[in-house]
């Protein structure tokens, strides 16, 4: 097969963007296999056409959305265009660990990890608050202590969830499309884009297959902690879902979200919402599964 008019012929014909024919092995794949496989750019037309453009803007600005899910956020925050740089200061100091995030990123871009030394003195202070204005990172957040046990996966990020929903307004009822368990891999953030690696879960919480990252490769164990990943149990998995079975119900003019959830110590917390969001599903080299997620989002969304 000439993989290059392959990748061609599967953007027209089964609307699969580059690195989806990387990831979901579209070489291998026959044509009954394909059309099973939900890809980024029909995500991008279900998030367009169903998803309200005004109430998504709740979710497309992180302070707007730590504003409007502030009973699941659990974790201090702070807006830094409304505070002086003694206020900045505190902040940090207060916290020990914070994260800086441009509020309109997407897939981990803009967020940096800061600490006292960054604020130690009120000319420094003055200097970070500048550098997080000038590079639109107006929002910190204290970091998450998450729960011992995904900790354990790799302490230097936040293990967390992507759990991707579409909610039917007319049944009042929550459709759990994909569940998901992303892990770092030595950097402060999880996310695919930057490093990090996932897998996708079954409806009690379990790892299923090996992790992957964008370059395919797999992990069946951490690399970095050595924790196996498959069969892996995710604590507070039940409580996870009713977390965001109630977020789903805020604002039903945003019926498709990808909910990215860390579990702390004694709850899941809410860590974004994303109306637009990405694409996960098994791996066919990795996992030995080859069919897609697309026929359950078109039972459950109706397209």
């Amino acid at each position: 097969m000439l993989i290059v008019p392959d990748m061609l012929w599967s953007a027209v014909r089964h609307e699969v963007a580059f690195q989806d024919y990387l990831d979901w092995d579209f070489a291998t794949l026959t044509h009954a296999e394909r059309v099973t496989y939900m890809t980024h750019p029909k995500a991008n037309h279900i998030s367009m056409s169903r998803n309200d453009p005004v109430a998504r803007r709740d979710f497309a600005d992180k302070i707007r959305f730590n504003e409007r899910f502030a009973e699941w956020i659990g974790r201090a925050w702070l807006d830094v265009r409304e505070a002086s740089a003694e206020q900045v200061a505190a902040f940090v100091r207060e916290h020990d660990q914070v994260m800086a995030k441009v509020p309109d990123s997407l897939s981990g871009y803009g967020i940096t990890k800061h600490g006292p030394d960054d604020v130690d003195g009120p000319e420094r202070a003055e200097a970070f608050r500048t550098r997080l204005l000038e590079g639109r990172q107006f929002l910190l957040e204290a970091f998450i202590t998450q729960h011992p046990r995904m900790a354990e996966l790799c302490p230097t990020s936040v293990n967390s969830l992507r759990i991707i929903t579409w909610f039917d307004v007319a049944e009042a009822r929550t459709h759990v499309l994909a569940r998901v368990l992303k892990i770092g891999n030595g950097a402060p953030i999880d996310n695919f884009s930057n490093g990090g690696m996932y897998t996708m879960v079954d409806e009690r919480g379990t790892a299923l297959y090996p992790a992957f990252d964008t370059t395919g490769t797999a992990y069946a164990t951490h690399p970095g902690s050595g924790v196996d990943i498959v069969g892996f149990e995710l604590p507070l998995f039940a409580e996870t879902l009713e977390m965001v079975d109630a977020m789903c119900r805020v604002e039903p003019r945003v019926p498709y979200v990808g909910w990215d959830v860390a579990i702390a110590p004694d709850r899941p917390i809410v860590i974004e919402g994303n109306p637009n969001s990405g694409v996960y599903q098994a791996k066919p080299s990795v996992s030995g599964v080859r069919t897609g997620l697309l026929p359950l989002y078109r039972s459950a969304i109706g397209f």
